[in-house]
């Protein structure tokens, strides 16, 4: 899998950073989720992980033509919202060797994989049953 830098949230590169692959999904590298109330609101199937990121991380998904916004509702892979800013995604954990190789991904952080079509559809207008979460 090849993958293209959207942007980071850091300097050194080793923070919460978002890419584009070669097939239609997206890389989300963050913080991996070790607090017992975040994990205990998750239903994490095999093969996936969750990790959490600022919500303004997504604004880099413009620089692959998506809407520039933040997020600011919970829509899968989003699955949680917490007060100080930051989002619980979760999906596939990422164990492509190419992949992994084109990364810095320190002890404290991971990488979840989800669909392009999922994090277009969280960044649309919402409607009706959206707006009731």
């Amino acid at each position: 899998m090849k993958l293209r830098l959207l942007g980071t949230n850091s300097t050194g590169g080793d923070c919460p950073t978002l890419y584009a692959t070669d097939r239609e999904s997206y890389i989300v590298q963050g913080w991996q989720v070790f607090a017992n109330e975040l994990l205990l609101q998750l239903d994490i199937g095999e093969g996936e992980t969750a990790v959490e990121v600022p919500t303004e991380l997504f604004e880099y998904l413009s620089k692959d033509g998506l809407p520039a916004t933040g997020v600011d509702r919970v829509q899968g892979p989003v699955m949680i919202l917490t007060e100080q800013g930051t989002c619980v995604v979760q999906g596939r954990a990422v164990t492509d060797q190419q992949a992994l190789s084109q990364m810095s991904i320190p002890h404290y952080e991971s990488c979840v994989e989800v669909a392009k079509v999922d994090l277009a559809a969280l960044l649309e207008e919402p409607r009706g049953a959206d707006f009731e979460r």
